[in-house]
């Protein structure tokens, strides 16, 4: 993780959590090394002084032995020469006991060479206390004494000197090592002080980084918030940082490219301005004449709209004419249809009536045939009967002959009545389709009639809305007026406008922003634009002199201009932007 983009609280904790690990560490050390130092130097004290105290043991035992030797030599006792015997033999015994002890330690190759040559003399000393104890117990007095003074003498001297030479040894061994542990500790302290001088430089270099991560970003901070309060935006800022300087440094950042796109957009603001105020002193210029116009051609547009009013009149007077004769049209057309009516639901029942005709006729053939039948059955069996039957035969033939005849009647007569209900069925269609015809007539003149009251309602309409033209003209003819009123009030205003303009650019050229000059240098503006002067058009005098429409009421004294510092900006945009007056 970069340095640069930890937060401040996590650099602050790292420095406090680096100071407390390595106080922790030197601590730990310093005590370790000193326990051990502690525990070794007891632990080889006790020894160096157990061998101390073991060589003066040694020296003394060896010394008292010497003495008791010389004191059995010398004597002519037997109890005495006894009980020094004893004595010697006890305390060689406890010598060898403390020469096994010394052997048995940690020795150094001085020592062991010292205790060699203790040995070396202890064996000397003993081989004459030997010879000298041979001659004593041979009767030789005299030789034994002489050895003594000869020789067993000198090598216990030798012998204890030896002693004497490991006690100043081991002493100085002490010594030494007592030296070494003051040597050890005096170390142990000079490097805990190096320690805490590198640790400390550490800290006082940590300082410096930390100090310095915090005190360049709020140089730069201010430097920025300076320049950006004396109008220079131009600045390039490092927004790379991660902490909180970073976030502050990006605040910054888009704040100096809000306020430089602020000050760019009041630039161009200012110069549209100053364009539009331009063009506002133009259009009121042209205003002006059109105004003029404006009036003329309304004067020509009034007596326009008065003999407009009088046609308008007499067409309003020939609709409502035409209303009422498409209404008598239409009510003579409804009794004619009512009529036809009728005459469809005659038919209908004369068509009725001759399908009930039809229906009768087809009755009486129907007996006819079946009377042939019967006829023809009476014949079969007359026939049958022979003699006996041939009048009844006769009789059927007649029956049978009438049959005939009425059948024939019949279907003649039901092909006449067939004709007349086709007759009577095509009479009662055509009947229908002028019914119909009627109808549609009727429906046609109805129509009519509407769209004649239509056209005389609109006529009336027509009539009353040129009377409310006629009257708003009158109305623009005052609101002309005003209107010249309100073309000096903008040339004021615009006026003022321009001056506002020039002094917003003046203050907004106090900052610098980035690719442009030093001092933001003012566009000129453009003068008003020499409108060309419009025809004026003639003005043509009315054919007749109708009675002219009151005016409406006079519209309130417009309220006074309001002042150019509050004055809304037109839009640039030529002549069309002016049409709404």
């Amino acid at each position: 993780m970069n340095f640069r983009n930890m937060h401040v609280a996590t650099k602050l904790w790292l420095a406090v959590a680096v100071i407390i690990i390595s106080l922790t560490v030197l601590i730990a050390f310093a005590a370790l090394r000193s326990a051990r130092l502690q525990a070794e130097s007891e632990s080889t004290v006790r020894a160096l002084n157990s061998r101390v105290n073991l060589a003066s043991s040694w020296a003394g035992l060896t010394e008292a032995n010497a003495a008791r030797t010389v004191a059995m030599i010398l004597t002519f006792d037997p109890g005495v020469e006894s009980r020094m015997g004893e004595d010697i033999k006890a305390t060689t015994a406890r010598i060898s006991k403390v020469q096994q002890s010394i052997e048995a330690m940690d020795l150094s190759a001085e020592e062991k060479a010292q205790m060699d040559k203790i040995a070396n003399h202890r064996k000397s000393m003993i081989d004459v206390r030997n010879q000298a104890q041979k001659a004593k117990a041979a009767g030789d007095s005299e030789g034994a004494q002489k050895i003594v003074n000869e020789q067993y003498t000198p090598a216990v001297n030798a012998y204890v000197a030896t002693l004497h030479e490991l006690v100043a040894l081991e002493e100085r061994a002490e010594k030494s090592y007592t030296e070494e542990v003051a040597l050890a500790r005096g170390l142990t302290i000079k490097i805990a002080g190096i320690a805490v001088a590198v640790i400390l430089a550490a800290i006082l270099a940590g300082a410096m980084v930390l100090i310095r991560s915090i005190r360049e970003p709020l140089r730069e901070a201010n430097e920025l918030a300076s320049r950006i309060a004396q109008g220079d935006l131009s600045a390039r800022i490092d927004t790379s940082r991660g902490d909180e300087f970073g976030d502050l440094m990006k605040s910054l950042a888009r704040m100096n490219d809000s306020l430089a796109q602020m000050v760019q957009q009041v630039r161009q603001s200012t110069d549209s301005i100053a364009t539009a105020s331009a063009e506002i002193a133009t259009g009121n210029h042209d205003l002006s004449v059109r105004t003029e116009q404006t009036s003329s051609n309304l004067q020509s547009t009034a007596s326009a709209m008065e003999e407009l009013t009088s046609t308008v009149s007499h067409s309003a007077d020939n609709a409502r004419q035409a209303s009422q004769l498409a209404s008598s049209a239409s009510t003579v057309a409804q009794k004619g249809g009512t009529v036809v009516q009728e005459v469809v639901a005659t038919m209908g029942e004369i068509n009725a009536s001759s399908k009930k005709i039809s229906d009768i006729i087809g009755v009486i053939d129907g007996i006819a045939f079946q009377t042939n039948i019967l006829a023809l059955n009476a014949a079969v069996e007359a026939a049958r009967a022979g003699e006996q039957g041939r009048g009844f035969a006769v009789v059927a033939g007649e029956v049978r002959s009438l049959a005939g005849r009425s059948a024939e009647a019949a279907k003649e007569i039901k092909a006449l009545i067939n004709t007349s209900v086709q007759k009577v069925d095509s009479g009662a269609r055509l009947v229908g389709q002028a019914g119909d015809t009627m109808n549609e007539i009727v429906q046609s003149v109805r129509r009519v009639a509407d769209v004649i009251s239509e056209i005389t309602a609109a006529a009336g309409e027509q009539s009353t809305g040129i009377a409310q033209v006629n009257t708003s003209i009158a109305n623009l003819d005052q609101m002309t007026q005003q209107n010249a009123a309100l073309v000096e009030q903008s040339a004021a205003a615009a006026q003022s406008m321009r001056e506002q303009a020039d002094q917003l650019a003046q203050a907004v050229a106090v900052f610098k922003l980035a690719g442009h000059a030093t001092a933001a240098t003012q566009r000129s503006v453009q003068g008003p634009r020499p409108s060309v002067a419009l025809p004026r058009p003639a003005v043509t005098a009315p054919r007749a002199a109708p009675a002219r429409l009151a005016p409406a009421k006079a519209h309130a004294a417009l309220p006074p201009a309001m002042p150019a510092a509050s004055a809304a900006p037109a839009k640039a945009g030529g002549d069309q932007e002016w049409e709404t007056f």
